[in-house]
């Protein structure tokens, strides 16, 4: 009798632990949840660094911006905040590397409004990415437009220069620099070879690439300065695991500043992100200054 009340207790008392386990379990996954969406994928947070390239009696203010990817996860009303936020620095230059829209986007007439903010605090250049159209878009994924004319459109009319594979020279606040953009790696429109021919290496360069792997291949010619986005800094950074969601061959160069030799590479977290959700991994708006 005793036994048989021993076990009847034991056996009620495993149940319970069980039950109140599984909806712990369920309360903190729910918890994990809302916070990656509700919280973290909307904090943004200003990270500035210095790039010393060149000489100058004032250092060049660059403002970092990439991976908008505007969304049903990622609404006009955040981006427009997150550009604030940016041009409360009080930038000399902006550049934005890629990934303006999530798939297939529709709202360009309203986005390219919220972006005009940008040309009308300082001169504004850009480069593509995956998500904005191309081979890979429409075809690895079967998700996006098969070319990149809608956000083209929209880039121009927000104010904003499109770099593709072609390069300017600037005469900003004292400071005369070259700014290059080239063409997506995935969506095979990388062409350094167009995108530099005629540089006058006289000068520093900022190259604007979307994806940080590109950096082998443009190692042979001659820039100071690369600005990537494309791995939103891994978008979920698990302690004592790392990056296992970043996107790109080298995991070693997922987030920040980088020095590389004489060089230096920029990679942002960036401003938006895919499915709404973000862990151990703020979103971002980043100030360079370039000196």
């Amino acid at each position: 009798m005793i036994k048989r009340l021993r076990n009847y207790w034991q056996n009620r008392t495993n149940r319970r632990r069980f039950l109140w386990g599984s909806l712990g379990s369920g309360f903190v996954g729910a918890g994990s949840y809302a916070y990656m969406r509700l919280w973290e994928s909307g904090w943004l947070e200003v990270n500035r660094h210095r790039a010393p390239i060149m000489k100058a009696e004032r250092p060049l203010r660059l403002l970092h911006l990439s991976d908008l990817h505007a969304s049903k996860a990622v609404s006009l009303g955040y981006l427009r905040r997150a550009l604030e936020v940016g041009l409360e620095l009080n930038p000399d230059l902006i550049c934005l590397t890629g990934d303006f829209i999530t798939w297939k986007y529709r709202q360009y007439d309203e986005y390219s409004e919220v972006l005009r903010a940008l040309p009308k605090a300082a001169p504004t250049f850009a480069c593509l990415g995956n998500h904005d159209g191309g081979s890979w878009a429409a075809g690895t994924m079967k998700i996006g437009a098969a070319h990149s004319l809608p956000v083209q459109r929209m880039l121009k009319k927000a104010g904003i220069r499109l770099l593709h594979n072609e390069h300017t020279l600037l005469d900003l606040a004292g400071h005369t620099i070259n700014l290059v953009g080239v063409g997506d790696l995935w969506n095979r429109e990388c062409h350094p070879q167009q995108a530099f021919a005629e540089l006058d290496d006289q000068y520093p360069t900022v190259l604007l690439s979307h994806n940080p792997d590109t950096k082998t291949e443009l190692a042979a010619y001659p820039w100071q300065l690369m600005l990537s986005g494309h791995t939103h800094g891994g978008q979920a950074y698990l302690p004592g695991v790392g990056d296992p969601l970043a996107p790109v061959k080298d995991k070693k160069y997922v987030r920040g500043l980088h020095r590389l030799g004489d060089r230096w590479l920029h990679i942002t977290k960036g401003v938006g992100n895919l499915h709404g959700l973000r862990f151990n991994c703020r979103p971002e708006v980043s100030l360079l200054e370039i000196s």
